[in-house]
């Protein structure tokens, strides 16, 4: 029996040329309506190709599906925070122990286009940056709908146009200046797509449900749901396929829900089961304690995991954050990737993915190069060189940048480890055996908190509040490319060292007033333009970082009021 429901779909705004369509009740022994997706926001050039009706059923089949599942997962994270916040750590699951114990499953593994990912270079799907990826020579192009890219309606919607064409051969760009930009290499990345984390909505889409509620569409649902009903039959064609990184998961049951979507969308499009491959990032110290079971439940679409370093620290600080000094961390460039707790993450996450083949991708380095300053340029290539022989050596598979710049450099380090071969899944790390005990050896860091690493964090913080707020999700910031990720550190950082009244190498206890003082030199120094959104920045970062009440994100409140 066909259960597929038919859509209805109503367009609230004034390009949809006055056209709506009155809910049909459904039949059945309940009076109910069909569910539908709802457009609020104006239609741009070309948007009608991407929010075509066929594409907007497929939304509204998809959250009818899953977005109750998805709510119940998010309430399921509130809980673990409750837990968290209540002395309860993270664990290897008892419950699952036969799945971590079994050594005779394998993921899916690289699809076709996905076997060497030595480098991968990550950036947002605006027309300019897609192109820029597209000619840098990396094997991968992560493409962000996530961290590095402000949720803008234009940005949301022109990402996926910027993606379809390009999967085309029509990607082009002109900028104000007349420069003209075109997709010239003849070897262009594998495209693996991100969409935005399950906790994010998509407030110009509407989905109303059976009962005739409405609600803000699920970001990730939109996202992951218009580049696969509009690109995966040409993906395919390519050569390739409909690829995916899966950002913020905190259980094995969140991924079990994307595994789900996947078997629908597959289904639903006449695509053979097992086509999608996922990514998925761990990047919260939840997830950290359920690697193999998060590859489990995605086995047939798994291609492997990588270390999402920043949203991981991010995740600690926000995870241990009220639980008294021992758990404070020091200044954020105090935090490398050799401390303790870093180390055993890492080293854990490449013995569980080549364990069950799968690869394991390293984290990116936030290092840029400055193009007018060759000592920066300099110092930077050195630290990526050192961070990206340190993967290699470790048997990571691949890494992030996210600077065309920086890739003959990370390329190098892992072209001596690999030579000829495309990954080093062979090295299994049987030598590896991190407790959980390790993973949470965050007291042991040490460090200092200066006033220096204060002042830096409220400076950063609200320099890229205010970039994003302007619809640009990726900055260079001294030096550093900063997305959500890096600013949530900064920001979440301040709030811990605020409630636990840190004090400075210096001496100085942090405090509203020593948080007043040092805001407002910050201020003082910004480079003011008109235009700019410094003012809501700040008003963003206050409440983000100086409020009693800890935001779980800085951008869920920022999108709802200011996006």
């Amino acid at each position: 029996m066909n259960t597929t429901p038919s859509m209805t779909f109503e367009r609230a705004d004034a390009a949809a040329s006055g056209s709506q369509f009155e809910p049909k009740p459904a039949t059945g022994s309940f009076q109910t309506v069909e569910p539908r997706i709802e457009i609020t926001a104006p239609l741009g050039e070309r948007y009608e190709e991407i929010l075509t009706p066929e594409a907007l059923a497929f939304l509204a089949e998809l959250h009818d599906r899953f977005a109750g599942t998805r709510h119940e997962l998010l309430a399921a994270r509130l809980q673990t925070r409750v837990d968290a916040a209540n002395g309860r750590d993270p664990k290897f699951l008892p419950e699952t122990e036969w799945i971590r114990d079994d050594s005779s499953w394998r993921v899916a593994g690289a699809g076709p286009g996905l076997e060497d990912r030595r480098v991968e270079i990550t950036g947002p799907t605006d027309r300019k940056m897609a192109i820029n990826a597209l000619n840098s020579g990396a094997k991968v192009w992560l493409a962000d709908q996530e961290d590095a890219t402000s949720p803008t309606w234009p940005n949301v919607i022109e990402g996926q146009l910027s993606l379809f064409d390009a999967l085309r051969d029509r990607l082009e760009f002109t900028n104000p200046e007349g420069k003209q930009y075109r997709v010239t290499a003849e070897e262009t990345p594998t495209i693996v797509m991100r969409p935005r984390g399950w906790h994010l909505v998509e407030k110009h889409l509407k989905f109303h449900d059976r009962a005739g509620r409405a609600m803000h569409a699920s970001g990730s649902l939109v996202d992951f749901g218009l580049y696969f009903f509009h690109n995966a039959q040409a993906l395919i064609a390519a050569g390739r396929g409909p690829y995916f990184y899966l950002p913020k998961l905190e259980s094995h049951h969140e991924a079990r829900l994307w595994n789900d979507i996947f078997v629908f969308a597959q289904t639903r499009l006449g695509i053979p089961q097992g086509t999608v491959r996922a990514t998925v990032l761990i990047e919260t110290i939840q997830a950290a304690f359920e690697m193999d079971e998060i590859l489990y439940e995605l086995r047939d679409h798994c291609a492997g995991l990588n270390a999402g370093r920043w949203d991981y620290i991010f995740s600690i600080v926000k995870t241990f954050r009220s639980r008294g000094r021992r758990w404070v961390l020091p200044d954020r460039k105090a935090i490398t990737m050799t401390v303790p707790f870093m180390r055993a993450y890492t080293e854990l996450l490449v013995a569980t993915c080549h364990k069950r083949g799968a690869h394991a991708i390293g984290g990116m380095s936030a290092f840029i190069p400055n193009r007018r300053d060759p000592e920066v340029t300099a110092r930077a290539l050195a630290a990526v060189s050192a961070d990206k022989r340190r993967e290699a050596g470790d048997g990571f598979d691949g890494t992030w940048v996210a600077h065309p710049d920086l890739i003959p450099t990370a390329r190098a380090e892992f072209d001596a480890v690999l030579g000829d071969k495309p990954n080093q899944l062979d090295r299994l790390r049987d030598d590896v055996h991190v407790t959980a005990a390790e993973l949470l050896d965050i007291p042991s860091i040490g460090g200092e908190v200066t006033e220096g690493g204060v002042q830096d964090n409220i400076s950063i913080g609200i320099r890229y509040i205010e970039s994003w707020l302007r619809g640009t999700g990726a900055a260079a910031i001294d030096n550093l490319m900063e997305d959500a990720a890096t600013a949530e550190i900064s920001r979440s950082q301040v709030w811990q060292w605020l409630n636990e009244n840190t004090v400075t190498a210096e001496g100085t206890r942090i405090d509203q007033t020593s948080i007043v003082r040092l805001m407002a030199a910050a201020v003082a120094e910004l480079p003011r333009f008109e235009g700019d959104r410094f003012d809501d920045a700040i008003s963003v970062f206050r409440t983000v970082a100086l409020e009693p009440e800890f935001p779980t994100f800085l951008t869920v409140g920022a999108y709802a009021r200011f996006l």
